[in-house]
């Protein structure tokens, strides 16, 4: 047998293998995904099923990752910490909420763009004179922010050196301190800000300037120990996440999921009893 038939012998076998491994490759049926248990509309915690997540964050993977003929389970992991543990260890496959920090790309592959753009806002007392074009403006006045808010690290530092911020437990209690007039203004997110106001009876009461301070993406990010993870799936998760914002889906389900919300916050609360003689 001569050099060249040999060598033929020898490839045939591997020629027939490789179809078949290049379509293997690219095939993850079931990916089990985390994020924040406590950030409506985008994700929270579901009071009728509490080992799930549900938001619009949720509703978009399911639609994207649906199209691409594979299963998602959103499960709740705990509290934010909790679950970027989950992810980066690989016991769960993808953060769907993931804010963009240079440190965890050592464990995370973020993909892009991001899935949602929550745009900051400065909320406001309808009637302030607040005056508001740009963050140097709020220079001098005292404002509030929910420490679970997560902004860029890029306006994290602007804020600790410009801004004089008190930070909340919950955007709830950053509205409450704004109505009684003990700060001019809170930093919150378009939707989630929408969401509080109108769930706690205040939209009447607040306004918000439509220019955003700080406009964060939130992130679909695979674990780097992720079995799933694979440049087919990132690949098509990158292409699916530039067609999203043309397709009229995101503020489709941003606008429900605060429907959603504001009628499960209305079921939770206890009905006014009778005044004690």
């Amino acid at each position: 047998m001569d050099l060249r038939r040999w060598w033929a012998c020898m490839l045939l076998p591997g020629l027939i293998v490789l179809p078949g491994l290049s379509m293997a490759a690219g095939k993850c049926e079931r990916l089990v995904v985390t994020g924040s248990p406590d950030a409506p509309p985008y994700l929270w915690q579901d009071p009728q099923d509490p080992k799930h997540l549900i938001g619009a964050s949720a509703d978009l993977l399911q639609q994207v990752a649906g199209e691409l003929g594979i299963k998602v389970e959103l499960l709740y992991a705990g509290k934010r910490a909790q679950a970027l543990d989950e992810v980066r260890s690989g016991r769960m496959d993808m953060l769907a909420d993931a804010p963009l920090t240079v440190t965890e790309l050592e464990s995370l592959d973020y993909i892009h763009p991001p899935l949602l753009q929550n745009d900051y806002l400065v909320w406001t007392r309808k009637g302030s004179t607040l005056p508001y074009t740009d963050a140097s403006d709020l220079h001098g006045h005292p404002g509030a922010v929910s420490e679970k808010a997560r902004m860029t690290a890029e306006f994290g530092t602007f804020a600790e050196q410009q801004l004089t911020l008190v930070r909340t437990p919950n955007l709830t209690l950053a509205f409450q301190k704004l109505l009684l007039g003990e700060v001019d203004y809170v930093l919150a997110g378009r939707y989630s800000g929408m969401a509080t106001a109108q769930s706690l009876g205040m939209a009447n009461d607040l306004l918000a300037f439509t220019q955003p301070v700080d406009k964060p993406g939130l992130f679909l990010a695979v674990s780097h120990n992720s079995a799933c993870n694979d440049p087919w799936l990132r690949g098509q998760l990158a292409k699916k996440m530039t067609e999203l914002p043309a397709s009229g889906l995101t503020e489709a389900a941003l606008l429900r999921n605060i429907e959603r919300w504001k009628t499960q916050v209305s079921q939770r609360q206890p009905p006014v009893s009778t005044p004690k003689q």
